[in-house]
């Protein structure tokens, strides 16, 4: 199996494996007991909370979640006043900001441009008196746009908002910038273990808790933590840190392969010069993507984000970019990284290649 599908996750580290096994084998002591094994197991959670926030901005405390989408409704529900937002962000973010809707919050959801980036002018006359938070992603999960977190930020920081940062495509892989407030990540997408995420908390903000409790974690999070999921995530994190250079430089090389060899029947859906290069999303006219995944079992590539596969609708990624019914759903995502062979992302482009051709010639 050729594995190009990091968007929706990635393989899991031997690090991060290693860090976990001693936990999940013989070591099961609850990390908020007082008792020697429980301080034990809590002192793992805290060199791995350590470990995730030295890929943070100074000035904050990482909260344990269950995942991203938790840490996002926990950021969004847990703030008041208006809310500001993208068209283009994640479920996890337009389906929260909705029922924040319903029950009375001003919403404003700006557009972004065919490239896939919002336009400033636009989110600077709407983050203005009343805005409470301001949230946008970093890299967008499906066609991996940059958004210009920087000036979004301190746009919300003027109108006296807090700043709501989904870094889960970008944690360990783009610097976050210094002025959000608010940042969420997830494990699972730097080679860690699935089922943890974190918000990073600036210090100073307050938050209403999303889950009542014991209030264990920074921030009010109730829950006990695993400290075999956080110990992963924190061996992951430590691993991203060491390897920035080489994660970066090895996936612009296999961005530039790719590039390279796709052909001119193949079109780059968003921005080619802001996005991050582990990320290519591509359509074809008359493209059958069910048959084409159907045709190459053996090559793991998506129709879509993976949160919506299956859903029969059109990405809302796409949509909002201008494309079509019929161009979004031509489209397919490959994504790759640290793991990923410069030969073995050439072969599969090859075959995706040849066999989105030979639907043509059978149509």
């Amino acid at each position: 199996m050729t594995y190009l599908d990091y968007q929706a996750t990635t393989p899991l580290a031997s690090e991060a494996l290693a860090a976990m096994l001693p936990w999940l084998e013989s070591q099961h002591a609850n990390p908020h007991s007082a008792h020697a094994a429980g301080r034990a197991a809590k002192a793992v959670v805290e060199v791995a909370r350590d470990e995730i926030a030295g890929l943070m901005p100074e000035g904050g405390r990482v909260s344990f979640t269950s995942g991203a989408t938790e840490a996002l409704n926990w950021a969004i529900k847990g703030s008041t006043g208006a809310i500001v937002t993208l068209v283009t962000e994640h479920a996890a973010v337009l389906d929260t900001v909705t029922a924040e809707a319903r029950k009375g919050r001003e919403v404003t959801v700006l557009p972004v441009g065919s490239d896939g980036l919002v336009d400033l002018a636009a989110a600077r006359a709407a983050i203005g008196t009343g805005t409470g938070l301001v949230a946008a992603m970093l890299v967008n999960n499906e066609i991996g746009v940059v958004q210009p977190i920087e000036q979004l930020a301190e746009l919300a920081r003027a109108a006296g908002a807090l700043f709501l940062c989904d870094a889960v495509q970008g944690y360990g892989r783009v610097l976050i910038p210094e002025s959000c407030d608010l940042v969420a990540v997830s494990a699972h997408k730097i080679h860690g273990p699935k089922g943890v995420g974190a918000l990073w908390i600036r210090d100073g903000v307050t938050l209403e808790p999303l889950l009542h409790g014991g209030g264990q974690e920074p921030g009010g999070r109730s829950g006990t933590l695993s400290p075999a999921l956080c110990a992963g995530f924190g061996a992951a994190a430590r691993l991203a840190k060491q390897r920035f250079g080489a994660d970066h430089a090895h996936g612009e090389q296999l961005f530039r392969a790719a590039l390279a060899h796709v052909g001119a029947d193949w079109t780059l859906n968003g921005s080619q010069g802001e996005r991050y290069h582990g990320n290519l999303n591509l359509r074809r006219a008359g493209l059958d993507v069910a048959r084409l995944m159907s045709d190459l079992r053996d090559i793991a590539f998506s129709a879509g984000s993976a949160c919506a596969s299956g859903s029969g609708r059109p990405s809302h990624v796409l949509r909002a970019i201008g494309l079509s019914d019929a161009e979004a759903r031509a489209s397919i995502r490959v994504g790759f990284g640290r793991y990923t062979s410069e030969e073995a992302l050439i072969e599969a482009l090859g075959r995706i290649d040849t066999a989105a051709r030979a639907q043509k010639v059978a149509a």
